[in-house]
């Protein structure tokens, strides 16, 4: 059982840190485009300063979860649900991002 959850909890845990690091790459793509227009696309380069600091904290607390789950069974559920709760909530900041500038790169 405990081996169970803890495939479980590291799956959990490693498809949040994916999602996390994809929110980074998106926010570095849009930093990169951002850059090549030079004024024009300050607005952009201003938005996505800002947004580095969730991009960070959210692969973070992904990749301490992803730590977490090799331990026993409590650390397998608290890693289970710190990697899970910041891929969701790095997946809400991602749509949150590309809500913002679709069609505008």
């Amino acid at each position: 059982m405990g081996a169970v959850v803890g495939l479980v909890a590291f799956l959990v845990a490693l498809a949040g840190l994916l999602v996390a690091l994809g929110h980074v790459g998106y926010l570095a793509m849009l930093n990169g485009a951002a850059r090549k227009r030079g004024g024009a696309g300050g607005a952009t380069a201003d938005y996505v300063s800002g947004r580095w600091k969730v991009a960070g904290g959210t692969a973070a607390a992904a990749a301490l979860g992803l730590l977490l789950t090799s331990g026993g069974l409590p650390l397998d559920v608290l890693g289970l649900l710190l990697g899970g709760g910041a891929g969701v909530v790095a997946k809400g900041a991602l749509d949150q991002t590309r809500g913002q500038f679709r069609g505008q790169l």
